[in-house]
């Protein structure tokens, strides 16, 4: 990709945020061709105001949509309940979403069971957080969620902890689950509530609840503002584990599977760009837009590059840019894998979600597009791991998981 000078991609950047609000002009910018040249409508690619919608943005952005060939409109939604919705009416061709939500969709945990929701590839690991309130997180402390079950069961039966994730069964709500599981807290003791990611810092603020996990930057965010502090980034739960998907439409993936190629590239060449942290600073500038995520752009500079104030009493942690927030790494965050499938479900059932094991190889294999990945992977020179099941352990409390024999 050819070099853009600060200038030129400053001044580019803000007049295609813009554009996420008038449509008739992103259609306009969005390919070779109009939709009225080519009697399609643009291929509508959803996204829920989080950092890690970045590539998907930055793609749209940088001009590598256009670039391959394919009219894209990229669309802001509320959440995830709204993304799930419009992708299975085919409102949205495509979205940004959560690694978890076609598993959480298809066993029923977070919808009508059996509807199909495809992952075509990964667009990032890591960079996820669990926020609890400022009294509280003082007493937990980082990293040790140890001192959490006793602190918590001193509350009245009639008013148990909070927390909230932002949808049943996605990334966020299994993480949070996993780190009170890890303090041996019974999660029937606890409330746990569904708030869009957004809307968190809200809540927080006005005593809805004790903690949340959600994506950056609304951990970043509720520290700024003084309402909490983050007592666990997701990289210090599961080291490199998956996040957000790149999620598709069935009928779309089959009817327009070379056009969802090339989105795939253009979203790959832009995460590629993101992995270079000296674009890190612009692209905080550009997704922090009112049009897109909405908040301060320090805020999402300083968590993007790893840069982490926890808070006024957890002071400050800085991660590698291996262990920050990665979009790339040759390929490799790209490539869905089955083993993360079937981690998922089995959370799903040992949280009580499920009442008994799903076919987890079947599932995974229906709703991971791996075929289609390994084709683009192969077109762009990247490599992809041939066996996609292979055992690994979770950073947080050591536990290895081998897919293959998930009970």
């Amino acid at each position: 990709m050819s070099k853009i000078s600060r200038r030129n991609f400053l001044k580019t950047a803000a007049s295609l945020g813009a554009a996420v609000a008038m449509p008739s002009f992103l259609t306009a910018c969005g390919g070779s061709e109009s939709a009225s040249e080519t009697g399609e409508r643009p291929i509508k690619i959803g996204f829920i105001p989080l950092t890690d919608c970045a590539s998907v943005v930055m793609a749209h952005t940088l001009g590598l949509y256009q670039k391959y060939g394919v009219n894209v409109e990229v669309v802001k939604e509320a959440s995830w309940a709204n993304v799930r919705d419009k992708l299975l009416t085919g409102d949205l061709d495509a979205a940004h979403c959560l690694f978890g939500m076609p598993f959480s969709v298809y066993t029923g945990v977070g919808g009508k069971a059996e509807s199909e929701l495809k992952i075509a590839m990964i667009l990032n690991q890591n960079g996820q957080g669990i926020t609890l309130s400022s009294a509280l997180a003082k007493e937990v402390g980082y990293g040790d969620p140890s001192k959490l079950k006793a602190l918590i069961s001193q509350r009245p039966a009639d008013k148990p902890a909070t927390f909230a994730g932002t949808f049943p069964g996605g990334t966020h709500d299994i993480w949070l689950r996993y780190w009170l599981a890890a303090a041996g807290v019974d999660q029937n003791s606890v409330k746990i509530i569904t708030i869009p990611p957004p809307q968190m810092v809200a809540n927080m603020r006005i005593g809805e609840m004790d903690g949340f996990c959600v994506g950056e930057p609304w951990n970043g965010v509720a520290v700024k503002e003084g309402i909490g502090e983050t007592v666990l980034a997701t990289q210090d739960l599961w080291a490199g584990h998956p996040e957000k998907a790149l999620v598709v439409n069935p009928s779309f993936a089959e009817k327009r599977r070379d056009d969802l190629k090339k989105i795939m590239k253009a979203i790959l060449e832009a995460s590629k760009w993101l992995d270079d942290f000296n674009n890190r600073s612009e692209a905080a500038k550009v997704i922090g837009g009112q049009a897109y995520v909405n908040a301060p752009a320090d805020v999402i500079e300083a968590r993007l590059k790893g840069q982490y104030n926890l808070g006024a009493t957890l002071g400050e942690r800085t991660f590698e840019p291996s262990k920050s927030m990665v979009f790339y790494q040759d390929g490799a965050v790209n490539a869905p894998q089955r083993s993360h499938a079937i981690w998922f479900m089995a959370q799903y059932v040992r949280f009580g979600l499920l009442p008994s094991a799903p076919d987890y190889t079947a599932i995974a294999d229906k709703l991971i597009m791996r075929d289609l990945y390994a084709e683009v992977a192969k077109e762009m020179s990247l490599t992809v791991a041939g066996d996609d099941l292979q055992p690994f352990t979770v950073t947080l409390d050591q536990q290895t998981f081998d897919p293959k024999s998930p009970s």
